[in-house]
């Protein structure tokens, strides 16, 4: 699976540009430490270790540059890292911004969310080769509760068959030239998404979905942050379980 795509050239985007309302800290979302460490550096160091990752472009708040540099990469010396990128007024243009700072012969982007920092060199592999079949690939985990679809009143007016429902993840991997096509075109219809795929998906590409993993937590709530405390903690025992034996 990885050893297809040796002779690709493939980037890595980590928006990072988000307001992280939800979180209700003084501290943005990214910087926030877990395990004495930047959210934002664990997840760089995701693919910074990864084998098929040429190169890492991190999108951030345009007022967030300077602390970025000082407190998420300097320290831990990324080489992969090529270029702090100020985003947008939204997700979809940070990703947009990030794009055009990529270089003529990518073949593949990678999208990952810079609060998602659990996610696995396996999910990385299996996006890029569904990515290299498909043009488009995204890690998603199946629902397992039911869902409800509510009108504006706080009725239920629909029960989708839960067998079909997919809560979508990143990474999210495209070929270069179709994530460009999708953006172009949502920029031409003033269309907007919560995601790449989407994007993709109103050109009528198809967008393979890839089974993530349940531990690739994106970081949002404090709840979110207590979880993650505990996922690391894990994760820590046992590398030096491993290490020991």
């Amino acid at each position: 699976m990885r050893w297809s795509l040796m002779n690709r050239h493939i980037s890595a985007l980590i928006p990072a540009a988000g307001k992280g309302s939800r979180m209700a800290m003084k501290v943005k979302k990214p910087y926030l430490t877990l395990a004495q460490k930047p959210i934002l550096a664990h997840t760089i160091q995701r693919f910074e270790e990864n084998s098929a990752v040429d190169e890492i472009f991190v999108i951030v708040n345009e007022a967030d540059v300077a602390a970025c540099q000082a407190t998420v990469l300097a320290p831990y010396a990324f080489q992969k890292v090529q270029a702090l990128v100020a985003g947008g007024a939204s997700r979809q243009m940070s990703v947009y911004n990030g794009m055009r700072a990529l270089s003529t012969d990518v073949d593949f982007v990678i999208v990952h969310d810079g609060v998602r920092p659990f996610v696995t060199n396996e999910t990385i592999f299996a996006c890029l080769a569904a990515a290299d079949e498909w043009g488009a690939a995204v890690a998603a985990v199946p629902v397992k509760e039911t869902i409800k679809v509510a009108n504006a009143a706080g009725f239920i007016v629909e029960t989708p068959v839960r067998d079909r429902l997919w809560t979508v993840q990143t990474p999210q991997v495209f070929r270069k030239s179709l994530l460009e096509e999708a953006h172009r075109t949502a920029q031409e219809r003033r269309y907007t998404a919560t995601d790449d795929a989407a994007l993709v998906e109103q050109l009528g590409a198809a967008v393979k979905l890839v089974q993530g993993q349940e531990t690739n937590l994106k970081i949002t709530t404090p709840v979110d942050l207590r979880i993650a405390e505990g996922q690391i903690a894990d994760e820590n025992c046992f590398s030096s379980f491993l290490a020991e034996n």
